[in-house]
């Protein structure tokens, strides 16, 4: 059975990738091509925050960009950052490779973007928690959306289930949000291997990143699956059983992200 999860940029785990994807632009806009890597664990009015970054972001700067995104006051805040170990900071002086990882880019099937078409419908008119989970053999979809009732969304969609335990708030104080727990989300399709980690917070040395943004846009162009390995250090990266320079695997990537609007528009919908 293949299944297909999309949740809103209001869930739990997508606030945190926001954040995350937001602190990235900061870094972009101090500096051309920075090196950061950053995590968000927030909830119950409490927000926690690490980073390894070349870019100095004062403390009420990063907690004004998760109160922002969040839509809460936190009781609690701390954010950690430190500059990006030496040795890995001095492998990266030249635009090489900053991960070891195995990656898959695939095309998209219809009913993956029909599932994003659903979920942002729903998130149009309320924009709000919420998941959607579409089975793509029998076309069942099952809606949990937070601060809507049955007949609401029934109005929207044709849903064989909606919010099945009933109404409920949903949100960051009812639920924690991660960095990166939704891949199956943002990838598409959770029987496709997902490898080499997330593809929110880093910046674009980081192959989790690029790499895997530049094979789903390649598998788009080609109608063809790639397949990608690649080690830290790296100049160029075996995709498909061809070298492509690392350089232009971030210049491809660089510009889908400038084209959504940023790291924090990726995230609110993934690779799309």
């Amino acid at each position: 059975m293949k299944i297909t999860e999309k949740v809103s940029p209001m869930h739990p785990d997508k606030i945190a990738d926001r954040i995350a994807g937001a602190l990235v632009d900061y870094c972009y806009k101090k500096e051309e091509n920075p090196k950061c890597a950053f995590e968000v664990l927030i909830g119950h009015n409490a927000c926690y925050i690490t980073g390894e970054t070349s870019v100095f972001i004062p403390d009420a700067t990063v907690e004004e960009i998760a109160e922002r995104i969040s839509g809460i006051k936190f009781n609690k805040f701390e954010y950690i950052g430190v500059e990006q170990d030496v040795h890995l900071a001095d492998n990266q002086k030249e635009l090489r490779c900053g991960d070891n990882g195995v990656f898959a880019g695939f095309v998209m099937p219809e009913i993956h973007k029909e599932a994003l078409n659903v979920c942002q419908k729903i998130y149009a008119k309320f924009p709000t928690d919420g998941k959607i989970v579409l089975n793509d053999d029998t076309k069942e979809l099952t809606v949990c959306w937070s601060n809507a009732y049955e007949s609401d969304v029934k109005e929207l969609v044709n849903a064989t289930k909606i919010n099945p335990l009933g109404y409920w708030t949903g949100g960051v104080n009812v639920d924690t949000g991660v960095t990166g727990r939704k891949l199956a989300s943002d990838f598409y399709g959770i029987e496709y291997p997902l490898g080499g980690g997330t593809i929110h917070g880093k910046d674009l040395s980081k192959a989790d990143c690029s790499v895997n943004i530049y094979c789903f846009l390649k598998a788009q162009e080609t109608a063809i699956e790639q397949k990608a390995i690649c080690s830290i250090g790296d100049e160029a990266v075996n995709i498909n059983g061809q070298l492509v320079p690392f350089a232009d695997i971030v210049k491809k990537a660089r510009d889908y992200v400038n084209k959504l609007g940023g790291f924090e528009k990726l995230a609110e919908w993934g690779l799309i």
